[in-house]
């Protein structure tokens, strides 16, 4: 009996949110910047549409990270759409962290390569709970 063949993901199962964070983003960073006075409400809509800003131009770089360096386990979508969340979380810390004149270049790394344990731990236990499909007799 002959398995089914494994469907991969295409971009086209991420261009809706790929769309919605762009826009949402975008549009609500013009008008924080443009529109307000930087109090506190503001500010943390600020980093509130930098994240969504910064996801959604994360998003087509971790489809394509993860299509070019496929591992033997399939990727599922809430995992490109982690990786996404996660480098749209970076840039909101580091921003935060040049607002308030803390952030250095080492520093910089140093979160980098800690963003990037946490995936890689992430994935490690999401490797270790994988099951292949079995093929039913």
């Amino acid at each position: 009996m002959e398995t089914p063949p494994k469907a991969t993901l295409t971009f086209k199962d991420f261009l809706p949110a790929f769309l919605i964070l762009i826009l949402l983003g975008g549009g609500g960073l013009a008008l924080v910047t443009l529109f307000t006075l930087p109090t506190l409400g503001p500010r943390w809509l600020f980093f509130f549409f930098l994240v969504l800003l910064a996801s959604g131009i994360a998003l087509p770089i971790a489809y394509l990270l993860n299509l070019r360096f496929a591992s033997k386990h399939p990727i599922d979508q809430p995992v490109i759409i982690r990786e996404a969340l996660l480098a749209g979380i970076f840039v909101a810390l580091l921003a935060w962290m040049r607002m308030g004149r803390l952030l250095t270049f080492p520093l910089a790394i140093l979160l980098a390569a800690a963003f990037f344990l946490i995936e890689f731990c992430l994935r490690l236990w999401e490797r270790s709970r994988w099951k292949p499909q079995q093929p039913n007799p």
